[in-house]
């Protein structure tokens, strides 16, 4: 690996466990009245199926953040095939339930019909290329597994960008309140990711 790409790697996986180990906060303080929860109405706080989506959203996509970056090391994957695959599968279940409970919770996002379509559509395409990534794979198509893995991670890494470009917004440079801030950021946290995974899988070829 090269020392500019295991740099990348290295900062890739510190921001991936950060982000990733966050939802463990919530077992130890409460929340309810800090963060993103902020926002939310108590009613909805205490609505038992929107508590168990939202959960299982941030127990299995900070469980995705976290192992997911491990599997862009071509040293690893080359020593050890069957952790890969190991670590994959753990991988691939994870965002097939976070993207889902992430939908359910996308329709009570902050920021009205802009937040919702933008955390909505970030859950389709988490799920769409997450399924994208297991059917290539299954069938033995290893470039196709590897740009679809590519696409899912910077989506999954939305988590990150999403802690990113909120408190940017919020600066007084841009003065916007959370509230005008949210809806730009429930697009601006994936698009860009987007586009980057594409311009490093052209690079690649």
């Amino acid at each position: 690996m090269k020392f500019k790409h295991k740099l990348l790697w290295i900062t890739l996986g510190f921001f991936a466990i950060l982000i990733g180990c966050y939802p463990l906060i919530y077992g130890f303080v409460d929340m309810h009245n800090k963060g993103l929860l902020q926002s939310k109405s108590p009613e909805l706080l205490h609505y038992s199926l929107w508590r168990l989506f939202f959960y299982t959203h941030i127990s299995f996509g900070g469980l995705a953040l976290s192992v997911g970056w491990i599997q862009f090391s071509s040293k690893l994957r080359k020593s050890n095939l069957n952790f890969h695959r190991w670590v994959g599968r753990v991988y691939v279940i994870a965002v097939l339930l976070s993207s889902i409970a992430g939908l359910y919770i996308a329709y009570f996002a902050s920021g009205g019909l802009i937040s919702v379509l933008g955390f909505s559509s970030l859950g389709l395409l988490w799920f769409y290329t997450d399924v994208k990534a297991y059917i290539t794979i299954h069938n033995l198509d290893i470039q196709a597994h590897k740009r679809w893995m590519i696409r899912n991670y910077a989506l999954t890494f939305a988590a990150v960008t999403l802690r990113i470009w909120l408190p940017l917004m919020m600066l007084p440079v841009f003065n916007l309140g959370f509230l005008h801030a949210y809806p730009i950021v429930a697009w601006l946290c994936w698009v860009p990711n987007l586009i980057i995974a594409e311009i490093i899988w052209v690079n690649k070829n």
